[in-house]
């Protein structure tokens, strides 16, 4: 039963501690627009969009204004274009400008799918799509872009780790002077899920419904609030004070889903329980991990934190909401956090801390300005590291590293809104350009082998 106390709780969420659904996520299947003539599969993908998604932004707002629940984003997934290109043989830069007309079509805030899922080689049109996606990231201005080049079932795929340095570095060249947006807008995978709704990296999985709505929870204010009521307890009591909270969040996001699903006469799909910072203060996954008693988030423990922090947010959450999926835990974009910025400006959060860090959070590396003369291959090197944490411990990791142009290590590049601000991090200048140009592919773990 509902009581007073409960709507108060969930009052004082929103209005105090940036409780927020981050996302409502209309996942839609393309398959049945691919066609030989790639002018009438582009004329389907527009059309098919456009009537499924007719509403979406509508009924979102509808939601927020009738329950008094902030919904941030409304977006669309779409079927990996490379599939649905692959008909036609011909431009995918074609299908963008159609998903980009469309996503403006209906109003949503990005529409992420104009991408190719290689973790084992490369099929027909996959190769033509990425090498694309630097112009396609450009030329447009709602299209979010992925490529999956690994996971522990298959291995990675070093051809397509390779190529993805390279095509990271010319989308930071290409927007160098519209805020370096390509890279930003632009995730490499290892372990992708096929029922995110978080941007840039949601894209709709071959073996999802025709249709359906999947939400995403955020609310690390909250978290951080509940644990600043308990200074001196033990990790045992943070870890359940976590797990509760986070149930509480994902109710929000059960609510909102069900209420959303039934009105778009749409399939419920999944909760994504992820706590998804923002660069506005009282927002901060690094203000958890310092409220849990470190003095700055990348200091020694950080990991250990963290790897508490996702573990009690799952716990918590699942036991909330009737399908739990996507990416859910906790996430760690640099720009994106006002606690990590401070962290990385100060020193104490170094990118190879990061990278530890990847080993228990729910992504990756993420929203990561390095300097612009960055290599390709050292680009690629990041990416192989990330994809083989993910391989080996059967989890999804991410790259969104931004080659800033023209700066270096310990300067600054704004990106605004959303994307916030970043200090230039350091990496390492040793070349790994012999291994990550051998090519072929890095054979899928032991633990693969559970058939």
């Amino acid at each position: 039963m509902i009581n007073t106390h409960d709507i108060l709780e969930t009052i004082n969420m929103i209005r105090e501690e940036n409780l927020d659904i981050r996302t409502i996520t209309m996942g839609i299947s393309l398959l049945d627009c691919a066609d030989g003539d790639i002018e009438k599969s582009c004329r389907k993908v527009y059309d098919k969009i456009c009537f499924k998604a007719q509403n979406l932004v509508k009924t979102g707002e509808n939601i927020e204004k009738e329950y008094g629940i902030p919904i941030i984003n409304k977006r669309i997934s779409v079927t990996p274009i490379a599939m649905v290109s692959a008909a036609s043989n011909g431009d995918p830069l074609k299908y963008a400008k159609a998903l980009d007309k469309a996503a403006k079509e209906v109003g949503v805030n990005f529409l992420g799918g104009y991408s190719a899922l290689v973790q084992k080689g490369f099929a027909s049109g996959d190769e033509r799509l990425i090498r694309s996606i630097p112009e396609a990231l450009a030329s447009t201005d709602r299209i979010c872009s992925s490529v999956n080049i690994g996971s522990t079932k298959t291995g990675i795929n070093m051809d397509a780790v390779a190529l993805m340095g390279k095509i990271v570095k010319e989308s930071a060249q290409l927007t160098k002077d519209k805020g370096l947006v390509g890279p930003s807008k632009l995730v490499v995978f290892c372990n992708a899920p096929d029922d995110n709704p978080f941007m840039a990296g949601a894209f709709h999985g071959a073996g999802e419904p025709e249709c359906v709505i999947n939400v995403g929870v955020s609310g690390p204010g909250v978290v951080r609030a509940a644990l600043s009521k308990i200074p001196d307890a033990d990790i045992t009591e943070v870890a359940d004070t976590v797990k509760k909270t986070a149930f509480k969040i994902t109710r929000v996001g059960q609510l909102v889903a069900s209420v959303a699903s039934q009105r778009l006469n749409v399939p419920f799909g999944i909760v994504d329980l992820s706590l998804a910072p923002t660069p506005a203060v009282g927002d901060s996954v690094a203000h958890i991990l310092e409220e849990m008693g470190l003095e700055k988030c990348g200091a020694c423990g950080t990991t250990a934190c963290l790897a508490l922090l996702n573990d009690a947010v799952k716990k918590g959450g699942v036991m909330a909401s009737s399908h739990v999926g996507g990416l859910s835990g906790a996430f760690i974009p640099v720009s994106e956090d006002a606690g990590m910025i401070d962290a990385a400006r100060s020193g104490s959060l170094l990118i190879e801390k990061l990278e530890a860090m990847t080993a228990v959070c729910s992504v990756g590396l993420d929203m990561i300005a390095i300097p612009g003369d960055t290599p390709a291959e050292v680009i690629s090197g990041i990416i192989a590291d990330e994809a083989a944490i993910g391989m080996i411990n059967s989890k999804t990791t991410a790259v969104r590293v931004i080659p800033a142009i023209g700066k270096k290590d310990g300067e600054e590049i704004e990106f605004g809104g959303l994307f916030g601000v970043s200090p230039i991090m350091k990496v390492s200048t040793a070349s790994p350009a012999k291994f990550i140009n051998r090519g072929g592919r890095i054979p899928a773990p032991i633990q693969s082998l559970k058939n």
